[in-house]
């Protein structure tokens, strides 16, 4: 076994020792705008309601607030999905989902991609960019884990911070945010564009985050 599997691993046991000290610690609740008040335009995007997730499947995520929108440009019709679930404490058992746990359950498997960074507004950002596909059809999926103004890519050092912050601030919020852009079966450069049309709406997102997912 590798070192680095056993350091990740032993953080994962102190998380968990951690967060079980600090149940009965009633955590600060930070002043936030709920992700229904995100605009419907951001940049050139407009938005529109997406189909809403059952009951069952909040139950299942454990999320407090909740989003899920497509937005369009006038120039591409293209849809981009917008899902983020915020968590107010992750200290009892509800805990942020990764989409490479959930997509699989429904079908969709990545075939390409991983972490990487990304540009925004002069900031190198931590994300995970992957290809999905099911039955011939690929979707470019961008996401990440938000906290206290951080963006992580990595599941597990999100919980290292996590438990971080619980000891530093006392604070075990967070959130995840979701991308996804489908790519098309008969456009050539049918990656690009949905690369491109992604990673603008990101950019244009960010910003306005903050409001939604306190610092």
């Amino acid at each position: 076994m590798s070192l680095r599997v056993i350091a990740l691993s032993a953080c994962l046991v102190g998380s968990a020792v951690a967060l079980a000290a600090g149940t009965s610690t009633t955590e600060p609740v930070p002043e936030r705008t709920p992700l229904a008040e995100l605009p419907i335009f951001i940049g050139g995007f407009q938005g529109a309601r997406a189909a809403d997730l059952g009951e069952d499947i909040v139950a299942v995520l454990g999320v407090d607030d909740w989003i899920n929108r497509v937005y369009r440009t006038e120039q591409d019709r293209r849809p981009v999905g917008l899902y983020i679930g915020y968590y107010m404490s992750q200290r009892e058992g509800e805990a942020i989902h990764s989409p490479m746990n959930c997509l699989p359950g429904a079908g969709w498997l990545p075939v390409a991609g991983g972490p990487t960074t990304v540009w925004i507004d002069g900031v190198e950002r931590d994300v995970n960019r992957y290809i999905i596909e099911k039955s011939g059809e690929r979707m470019l999926v961008y996401y990440w884990y938000h906290a206290h103004g951080r963006t992580v890519a990595s599941e597990y050092w999100g919980k290292i911070h996590m438990v971080l912050d619980a000891i530093r601030l006392n604070r075990t919020d967070g959130a995840l945010v979701r991308v996804i852009v489908p790519i098309g079966h008969m456009d050539q450069d049918g990656e690009q564009t949905a690369d491109t049309l992604g990673l603008q709406f990101v950019r244009d997102l960010f910003p306005l985050l903050e409001r939604h997912i306190p610092a």
